[in-house]
C-alpha cells in the first residue's frame, strides 16, 4: 500500500478506530492523533483507542481524540510493528497499519510501510496531505511531537535530510515548536532527576567501554518516587558515554521479567540482537522482553553481544 492507496482507503471507510502501541511514545500518539484530526475534518467518525499506558506527558496533547466507547467499523494502527505491541485491552484485528519499522511482521490486512523514515509521523504527514490537501496548526504540533521524539530532537543517527524537510514543512503549518521542545526535551520531574542519578551511578562497562549497560530495578523506581511518566527516553542515557558503541537499558518489569532497550552506532545491528530474544525494531534502536532477572538478562545480552564484537 502506498500513500495514495492509503488515502483512498480512508476515504472509502468510516467509524475508524486508531490504535497506538503499548507503552506509547510521541511518535505513535502524535501520528495517531494528527491522523484522527484530519479524518474528522473530512467528516469521518474517528477516535483513538484509550491506551491505558498513555502517560500524562502525552495525554494532554491527545486527550481530545481518545474515546472509551467508540463504535468502530474498522481499525488502523500507527507505528505498531507487531501484533503483540497492540495496546492492552484491544483484542480485534487490524485492517491497516502505517509504520516505519523494517521489522514489521505484516500482521495487518494492509500495510503502508517506509523503513527509510526516522519516524512514523513523516509518513502520516504525507497521508494527511493526500487526504485533506493541507495540515492544521494543531495537527502540525502533533506531527512535530511524532517526528522529534522518535529522532531524539534530531540528534539520532536515523535523521536524514528528509527528516529535516518534513520538520520544516510542519513548522510552516504552524507547529508550536518552542513549547513542544521545552515540554518534551527539557522539563523533567524531580523523580526523574533522582532516577537518572541512580542510573548513572550504576552504569556497567564491557568490552573496553564499547558496551555500556544500565539497570533500572523496581526498587530504584520506588526509591526515586518515579512512575512510567518519568522513564521516557532513558534508553539514551548510557549511550552518552564516550566510546560507547552499544548501550543497554534493562528495566525490571516484574518477577523475572525485564524490558530491554538497545541503542547502537551504525556498526552494530540492534535489531538483530533483539530479534535473537524475540524482539525487534530498527538497526540502531530496538527492544525486547526477556523472562529473567535483571542480572541474568544482562548476562544473556553480554554473551550474545560478545559473539559479534
Amino acid at each position: 500500500m502506498n500513500i495514495k492507496e492509503c488515502a483512498a482507503w480512508l476515504n472509502e471507510h468510516d467509524d475508524i478506530l486508531i490504535l497506538t502501541h503499548i507503552r506509547p511514545d510521541g511518535d505513535t500518539l502524535g501520528g495517531a492523533a494528527a491522523l484522527c484530526s484530519a479524518l474528522r475534518r473530512t467528516g469521518k467518525n474517528a477516535a483513538l483507542f484509550n491506551n491505558p499506558d498513555i502517560t500524562p506527558k502525552y495525554f494532554k496533547y491527545v486527550k481530545y481524540f481518545v474515546s472509551d466507547n467508540f463504535d468502530f467499523a474498522c481499525t488502523l494502527a500507527v507505528d505498531v510493528a507487531e501484533a503483540h505491541m497492540l495496546p492492552t485491552g484491544f483484542t480485534g484485528t487490524v485492517d491497516v497499519c502505517i509504520d516505519h519499522h523494517p521489522s514489521n511482521s505484516h500482521y495487518a490486512e494492509k500495510l503502508l510501510l517506509d523503513g527509510s523514515k526516522a519516524s512514523c509521523g513523516e509518513i502520516v504527514l504525507e497521508v494527511i496531505k493526500a487526504l485533506c490537501g493541507d495540515v492544521t496548526a494543531q495537527e502540525a504540533s502533533l506531527l512535530y511531537m511524532a517526528v522529534s521524539t522518535d529522532c531524539g530532537c534530531f540528534r539520532y543517527a536515523n535523521v536524514t535530510s528528509e527528516t529535516f524537510a518534513a520538520a520544516s514543512e510542519i513548522l510552516q503549518y504552524g507547529a508550536e515548536v518552542q513549547k513542544l521542545n521545552f515540554d518534551l526535551f527539557r522539563q523533567v520531574s524531580r523523580a526523574r532527576m533522582t532516577l537518572e542519578g541512580s542510573i548513572l551511578s550504576g552504569l556497567k562497562y564491557f568490552f573496553d567501554g564499547e558496551v555500556v549497560a544500565a539497570t533500572v530495578t523496581r526498587k530504584m523506581m520506588s526509591d526515586a518516587g518515579a512512575t512510567e511518566n518519568d522513564c521516557d527516553d532513558i534508553a539514551g542515557i548510557p549511550g552518552k558515554v564516550e566510546g560507547c558503541v552499544v548501550s543497554l537499558v534493562i528495566r525490571e518489569m516484574g518477577d523475572k521479567k525485564c524490558k530491554v532497550s538497545v541503542r547502537s552506532q551504525k556498526v552494530f545491528d540492534s535489531s538483530a540482537l533483539c530479534a535473537h530474544f524475540g524482539g525487534g525494531g530498527h538497526k540502531m534502536a530496538s527492544g525486547c522482553t526477556i523472562e529473567a532477572s535483571p542480572e541474568k538478562t544482562l548476562d544473556m545480552l553480554i554473551s550474545a553481544i560478545g559473539e559479534v564484537l
